[in-house]
C-alpha cells in the first residue's frame, strides 16, 4: 500500500468528513455486541483518571505498555512511522499544548504523560468512517473498532485530533511476541495488513467484570498504586466520579467539543 504524506492524507481526508455515513457494522471484535450508532449519550459511561505525578513513574508506563500489548497482541515494531499503539507516552507539551503559557517550568513540559484513545462523548472518528467500521456503544459509550469491515482509508485516523490511532503498513502478525510453543499470548483477535486499531477499554475484559489490563497492571507496580482508575462516570458512587468531584484534572482539547473520557490529575 503506497504511502503518502500526511498533507496528501488530510486534504483527501477533509472530502470525506462531508460524505460519511452508512449501515449498522457487523460485529467481529472480541468482548462486544451487536453495536448500534449513538453519538451522544450512552445508558453508562466509562472512564479513566490518570494520576500523572504516578504515572510518570517508568515502572507504571511500561506496566501499562507491556500489559496492554499482551492482552491484545500488539505488534511490537520500532520504526516510529509503522509503531502500533494503544497506549503510549508523550511529552506533556505535546499533550496539553493549549494549556500551557510562557512560564510553565521546563520539568512539567517534559513530564512523560501516558496517553490513549480518549473514548469521546462526541467522537469525530464515528462522523467520518464511511463504513462505520468505527462505532460508540450505546450501552456503555465505547468507541470501538471491527477491524474486519475496515478498508483502510484512515479518514479516523484525520479526524481524530489526539493521534489515538494507528495503521498495519505491512502484516503485524510476524511482530507479535509469541508463547514458546509459538502461539500467540492473548486470544484477542490479530489483525491485518491495511486496518487501522487502536484502544478499546479492553471491552473483552469489561465483559468478564474486569479491569482495563493496563490500570490493573500499573497498581500492581510498587508505588503505582491509583496510578489508573478506571469506571462508571454515570454511577456517582464510582471512584473516577468521586475523583473528578474532589481533585483538580484536566482533559485534552475539551475546546473541540470532542468530550474526552481520559482525565488527568495534576
Amino acid at each position: 500500500m503506497e504511502k503518502k504524506s500526511r498533507r496528501e492524507f488530510l486534504k483527501e481526508a477533509g472530502a470525506a468528513v462531508v460524505g460519511a455515513g452508512a449501515t449498522l457494522p457487523l460485529l467481529t471484535t472480541a468482548g462486544c455486541e451487536m453495536p448500534g450508532h449513538n453519538i451522544r449519550g450512552s445508558e453508562r459511561q466509562w472512564a479513566m483518571v490518570i494520576d500523572m505525578e504516578k504515572a510518570r513513574n517508568p515502572a507504571v508506563q511500561r506496566a501499562c505498555t507491556e500489559a496492554c500489548r499482551a492482552a491484545h497482541n500488539i505488534p511490537r515494531i520500532e520504526d516510529p512511522e509503522e509503531k502500533i499503539r494503544w497506549i503510549w507516552e508523550e511529552r506533556y507539551e505535546d499533550v496539553f499544548e493549549d494549556q500551557i503559557h510562557d512560564y510553565t517550568p521546563e520539568e512539567v513540559l517534559e513530564t512523560p504523560v501516558l496517553v490513549l484513545c480518549n473514548h469521546c462523548t462526541n467522537p469525530p472518528c464515528v462522523r467520518v468512517c464511511p463504513t462505520q467500521a468505527t462505532w460508540k456503544r450505546e450501552e456503555d459509550g465505547l468507541v470501538m473498532m471491527d477491524m474486519h469491515r475496515c478498508i483502510g482509508c484512515r479518514y479516523c485516523m484525520a479526524a481524530c485530533p489526539y493521534g489515538a490511532r494507528s495503521f498495519n503498513w505491512r502484516d503485524p502478525r510476524p511482530f507479535v511476541d509469541t508463547e514458546e510453543d509459538g502461539t500467540f499470548p492473548s486470544e484477542y483477535p490479530t489483525r491485518s495488513r491495511g486496518v487501522v486499531e487502536k484502544c478499546n477499554f479492553c471491552a473483552e475484559r469489561l465483559r468478564d467484570g474486569l479491569q482495563p489490563a493496563c490500570v490493573e497492571a500499573a497498581n500492581q507496580v510498587p508505588g503505582g498504586e491509583g496510578s489508573l482508575v478506571f469506571g462508571d462516570l454515570s454511577d456517582p458512587a464510582s471512584e473516577v466520579t468521586r475523583i473528578l468531584s474532589s481533585q483538580r484534572t484536566i482533559a485534552r482539547r475539551v475546546a473541540l467539543g470532542t468530550g474526552p473520557n481520559v482525565y488527568y490529575i495534576v
